[in-house]
């Protein structure tokens, strides 16, 4: 068996989830309701508080679907229950983020600001954090796949960058650094012949 596919999901207290016969799976929590429909082939059963993905044969393309589809169902139990959060963290000088609204407001060195629209379902937060006196962008969703994205839409924006390491990365990322050009000895045009 598939050794996560065969993991049971705990459903936690104040989560409700419906199970369509044509496998679309409806999860509703403290924090939305999250649709999926589910491979036809993959069955999800409940006992009382644990949902259990089944998978028909032990072909290779039902085992693959198995482990699959349990941690789409795993990653909505979580998301309606307590949500998704990346943070990701801003370096270099006049680097900043800030909200408007919904819309986030950055200024990552280009000569104009970057307004960044939210997807679906999606929630910024922006400012300076206490702890390092750095500026942050947290985004935070129920759905794990959308949050994601996002997050990686805003880090597209400026990627940090090998020499100084300004730019946007993930809160954690470590950014490989490389040794800048060295100074060549006698001035302008460097040793004579």
């Amino acid at each position: 068996m598939s050794r996560i596919g065969k993991l049971p999901i705990t459903v936690p207290a104040g989560v409700d989830v419906k199970v369509d016969a044509d496998g679309t799976l409806t999860i509703k929590g403290p924090k939305g309701t999250l649709v999926r429909r589910l491979h036809p082939d993959m069955k999800v059963e409940r006992e009382d508080s644990v949902l259990r993905v089944v998978r028909p044969t032990d072909d290779d393309r039902h085992r693959a679907l198995h482990g699959l589809s349990r941690t789409l169902v795993n990653n909505m139990v979580i998301g309606v229950s307590t949500g998704y959060r990346k943070v990701l963290e801003i370096e270099g000088v006049g680097y900043r983020s800030a909200k408007d609204g919904d819309k986030l407001v950055l200024n990552l060195g280009f000569s104009h600001q970057v307004i960044v629209e939210p997807l679906p379902g999606i929630d910024f937060e922006a400012g300076i954090d206490p702890a390092i006196r750095k500026p942050f962008i947290a985004v935070n969703g129920i759905d794990k796949e959308v949050v994601g994205q996002q997050a990686a839409v805003i880090r597209k924006l400026r990627p940090p960058e090998p020499y100084k390491g300004k730019g946007v990365r993930y809160r954690g990322e470590v950014v490989r650094r490389k040794a800048g050009k060295t100074g060549k000895a006698g001035g302008k045009g460097g040793a004579k012949k």
